[in-house]
């Protein structure tokens, strides 16, 4: 992957604790006769620069108008009247979670123990005159970073530098404009079961049940097939399952059904209506430099286009060994990976 010279933008973010010292060379990102995915200088500079607290970059007004609930038609007033105006032009927003339970967490909550990583890179492009698009981008994927002799997969960047550093790698990777993604959210995973239980539940439709243990982690699946409602720790377990046949595809397959399965649930009568109090309730939960107008402004869009989400997903070269946990890109992929447009 090759790198540029342009610097990013980005929101507040932690120091990194491991992405010091002198940049790789490029041309050594060599393992078992496969290419390495390559970070030029931008990467770098980020990796000195960027990792720091530094405010909020693009201005508020440039990206949403202020909210008006007199702009809201009296036919609307049931899906907006909680929410904020959509944004003026399209934005671009990493979601990230952590395989940690807290924003807080000393380590994370699988094995082994460590600090927390992102197991879950969600790129969701908001359009309010287009489809909004959803790339859920394997963390599996091998990076070179600076200062580190081995390859990193892309969901260690989280651990390494935090979201600063996480959103770079992946604009880099897909091939974003320098300053993208504009925002970020982190969100361990006792969000997503605080808010799935505050909504009532998540209807959702099992092909089959699906059970699992695994006793280093001393956690257990057990889901049952059909039609019916999750409570939070059960929508957990539903995207967190990676099972022997269909691996890391198919957790992202799960991921995305859940992903609809929410924005439909609060497009229903009604739905916005615990939205704006369950913002207010998770935004200590989780780290970001969106505001609580933005996210309801996002949240928006997301619910109008809910039945005309685009889902993508990256070319992956195939597996070359048994038991390979490291994935690249497939060769010869067009660049940039995931349009803007």
């Amino acid at each position: 992957m090759a790198g540029g010279s342009k610097s990013r933008r980005r929101g507040a973010a932690p120091a990194a604790s491991g992405a010091a010292g002198p940049p790789a060379d490029p041309a050594q990102a060599q393992a078992g006769g496969r290419p390495r995915a390559r970070w030029g200088s931008r990467l770098w500079k980020l990796s000195l620069a960027l990792l720091a607290a530094v405010g909020t970059a693009v201005l508020f007004e440039r990206v949403w108008s202020r909210p008006d609930p007199g702009l809201v038609s009296s036919d609307q007033a049931g899906l907006n009247k909680d929410l904020a105006d959509p944004p003026i032009r399209p934005i671009t927003v990493l979601l990230i979670g952590t395989d940690a339970d807290r924003l807080d967490a000393s380590t994370n909550s699988a094995a082994p123990r460590g600090p927390a990583n992102a197991d879950t890179l969600l790129l969701i492009r908001a359009d309010p005159d287009g489809a909004m698009r959803v790339l859920n981008v394997p963390t599996e994927l091998a990076v070179q970073v600076p200062g580190q002799q081995k390859l990193q997969t892309l969901g260690a960047l989280y651990r390494l530098g935090g979201p600063a550093l996480t959103a770079d790698g992946v604009g880099e990777l897909v091939g974003l404009d320098p300053g993208q993604p504009e925002r970020y959210v982190v969100m361990p995973r006792q969000v997503l079961r605080t808010l799935v239980d505050g909504l009532g539940g998540l209807e959702v439709n099992l092909d089959q049940a699906i059970r699992y243990q695994d006793k280093t982690q001393n956690y257990r699946i057990e889901l049952q097939g059909g039609l019916q409602v999750l409570k939070g720790p059960q929508v957990e377990q539903l995207v967190r399952f990676k099972g022997s046949d269909d691996g890391l595809s198919g957790r992202r397959s799960r991921q995305q059904k859940v992903i609809g399965g929410l924005l439909e649930q609060l497009g229903r009568p009604g739905g916005t209506a615990k939205l704006a109090q369950q913002v207010r309730q998770l935004q200590p939960l989780v780290g970001t430099n969106l505001t609580e107008t933005e996210i309801l402004s996002l949240l928006n869009v997301a619910i109008q286009q809910a039945h005309t989400v685009r889902y993508d997903k990256l070319p992956l070269a195939p597996t070359t060994e048994p038991g390979q946990t490291l994935r690249q890109v497939a060769p010869g992929a067009e660049q940039p990976l995931w349009p803007a447009g």
